[in-house]
């Protein structure tokens, strides 16, 4: 299946996907920040729609963008990003401590109303 950005079914039938803003929480045992960051640095050049990562020694939390045909179906493939990056970005053995999924629209009325902004530093890898 094709998923294009728009939501709606395209002209040859092709049902297409909706961009969705995902925010994932991960926590654990305390991790060096050295290597944290360099896994963190890894997922990100290994996903495509990455945004920007935080990060401490016990917890990080990282923002991006979703390609997918509802809510239902984004939530599931973040729910398995940490997990299946882990071993190749050589990241922590933390659990996912929180999620939060919201569609393209209600992510840009939240930033024009003031609240629900992105982090000040966007893109990238930084401590909090």
């Amino acid at each position: 299946m094709r998923l294009g950005y728009d939501g709606a079914d395209g002209a040859d039938g092709v049902e297409q996907g909706r961009l969705w803003h995902v925010v994932l929480s991960v926590a654990g045992e305390v991790t060096p920040l050295g290597a944290l960051r360099a896994g963190l640095e890894r997922l990100a050049h290994d996903h495509s729609f990455f945004l920007t990562a935080r990060y401490a020694a016990d917890h990080a939390e990282i923002r991006y963008w979703e390609q997918a045909r509802d809510l239902h179906d984004a939530a599931a493939i973040a729910l398995r990003l940490w997990g299946e990056h882990k071993a190749s970005a050589k990241l922590p053995p933390w659990e996912i401590v929180g999620l939060e999924v919201v569609d393209r629209a209600t992510y840009h009325q939240r930033v024009a109303e003031g609240f629900g902004e992105p982090p000040s530093q966007l893109g990238g890898v930084h401590p909090y």
